[in-house]
């Protein structure tokens, strides 16, 4: 048997975080190196964030990013690792990934497949790398080999399938299976989005198969840069199927997993295949940089492949949704350096799943991190009284109930028993003399009275407005984040109230429909 120790990582990065981003990084390495792992994995552009936006083409970054992989380069020794970074070549930027062994560079692979639909917008910062084209990058006077490469470790050839190129009909993988690699490495930042895993999943089995590969995809986590959800969800398949699987929605900075990989069982297996993948001659070492590391005697492992139960759960969709948005805002308040958040209550559907989202974040956090490590990632560590997670919530969520004289007594009860369901603080405020006093204004201005059987909207409008800037104070009070409360639906129709219920820094549930 011909065994090696391969890992793939899940990192919650920050753009021009470069402290941060390296802590994590720094962190995945060593929870990598206490697994025994020679071979690891990092996400699509680690070292400076996926979001940098058009700070990409800021040479401060790039430069920045080199000197940051300097800096780590010395935790690598006896290991090959993965890290992402943009790079300027011949007057063209690449989102590439530099593969580091024994604390050396051995060489740059940019991405030859964009992300440009949906969320991405890749093509605006980066060119497509032409397959098949090698060159030689040059940094402090310094050459190294950049483009379509593959790399040799101790007998075992490894090729790199950046994100996207696993998605595209062209996989990158099947030109690597071509030359001979034994494993597949998959960088990427994938967002969250209902089903995707399961895609994911797919590709990564579907791979390790048709091209008779171990197959390792890492990515990213977390609330990154505001607007985009990463569930992690990390995996490790080797000729057909899985031999490890990561949680997803993790609340950690770093998380890495592992599995022991039997090189001559995925040969036999590739050798079994009809049609030979690897052509006879020197055509399979074309664009190979070789590695001088020796690699340590393993012992064999089993597969340990334990998904948690909600990923087999009849309503897969509402856990994913409630784990990824409540990870999300707990992301964002960390990042703000916010203390909590305001929801204002109205009785309904949409406000009432917002506050509990918000309270979710903190129990699941919780639960994934304990009470004390919660509190001090998320900034919270002066809740010292605090020991349990109601407690967090009680410190952290305020929800106000805004009545006005067409209020129920059904919404008000509704809003005061789910604040106390929550353990969230909850006031109640009267707003009536506002409408009325916005209401006598411009019945002063406009010469006539304003009634509900010519202005229906306009008096349904104000009561919804007058409730945002007292929500808002009670969030700058707490140095808060306010929650917009409207959905996907309303905002489709019309139906939300501009300045009401848009109202907020964060909109948990603007891209869910109303029936969801």
């Amino acid at each position: 048997m011909k065994l090696i120790n391969v890992g793939a990582a899940m990192l919650n990065q920050t753009p021009l975080d470069w402290a941060g981003n390296k802590a994590s990084i720094l962190a995945a390495i060593e929870s990598a190196r206490r697994q025994g792992v020679s071979v690891l994995c990092l996400p699509e552009l680690c070292l400076c964030g996926y979001g940098c936006e058009d700070a990409f083409f800021s040479a401060g970054l790039r430069r920045t990013a080199r000197e940051v992989l300097g800096e780590l380069l010395p935790a690598t020794v006896g290991m090959v690792v993965t890290f992402g970074l943009p790079i300027l070549h011949r007057n063209s930027l690449y989102n590439a990934v530099c593969v580091v062994a024994d604390g050396r560079v051995a060489g740059y692979v940019p991405k030859q497949t964009l992300a440009g639909s949906g969320l991405h917008y890749e093509p605006r910062w980066f060119k497509r790398w032409p397959a098949g084209v090698r060159d030689v990058l040059t940094y402090d006077g310094r050459t190294y080999p950049v483009g379509d490469l593959h790399f040799a470790i101790g007998g075992i050839k490894i090729g790199l399938e950046i994100c996207e190129e696993a998605w595209s009909s062209g996989r990158r993988g099947i030109a690597l299976a071509r030359q001979g690699v034994d494993i597949i490495l998959n960088p990427s930042a994938s967002h969250f989005a209902f089903g995707k895993h399961r895609v994911r999943q797919r590709f990564v089995l579907e791979g390790s198969r048709a091209f008779g590969v171990a197959y390792v995809y890492a990515n990213m986590l977390g609330n990154e840069a505001g607007r985009v959800i990463y569930d992690g969800g990390a995996m490790i398949a080797t000729a057909g199927r899985l031999v490890a699987v990561a949680p997803r929605f993790g609340y950690q900075p770093a998380g890495v997993i592992s599995a022991v990989i039997d090189v001559d069982e995925i040969r036999t297996a590739r050798a079994a295949q009809a049609e030979p993948m690897t052509p006879p001659g020197p055509e399979a070492d074309v664009g190979c940089v070789f590695i001088d590391l020796p690699l340590p005697a393993i012992r064999p492992e089993a597969p340990a492949v334990r998904p948690p139960a909600w990923e087999n759960s009849e309503h897969l969709e509402e856990e994913e949704f409630t784990r990824a948005v409540a990870l999300g805002l707990c992301d964002y308040l960390r990042k703000t350096r916010s203390r909590g958040f305001v929801v204002s209550l109205s009785g309904g559907a949409d406000s009432s799943a917002v506050a509990c989202l918000a309270a979710l974040g903190v129990h699941l956090g919780c639960a994934n991190l304990g009470v004390e490590a919660f509190k001090e990632r998320f900034g919270l560590a002066a809740l010292r009284e605090a020991s349990r997670p109601e407690a967090i919530v009680g410190e952290t969520l305020t929800c106000v109930y805004q009545a006005t004289a067409n209020s129920s007594d059904a919404t008000r009860s509704a809003a005061r028993h789910l604040a106390a369901a929550l353990g969230a603080r909850y006031h109640e405020l009267d707003v009536e003399p506002i409408v009325q006093a916005y209401v006598d204004l411009v019945c002063g201005v406009i010469g006539r009275p304003l009634t509900w059987e010519t202005d229906d909207i306009v008096l349904q409008n104000i009561q919804a407005r007058v409730r945002a800037p007292g929500a808002w104070m009670l969030a700058n009070l707490n140095n808060a984040l306010l929650l917009a409360t409207s959905n996907r639906s309303e905002a489709a129709v019309g139906y939300a109230t501009m300045d009401g219920d848009t109202a907020g820094g964060v909109s948990p549930i603007a891209g869910i429909d109303k029936a969801f």
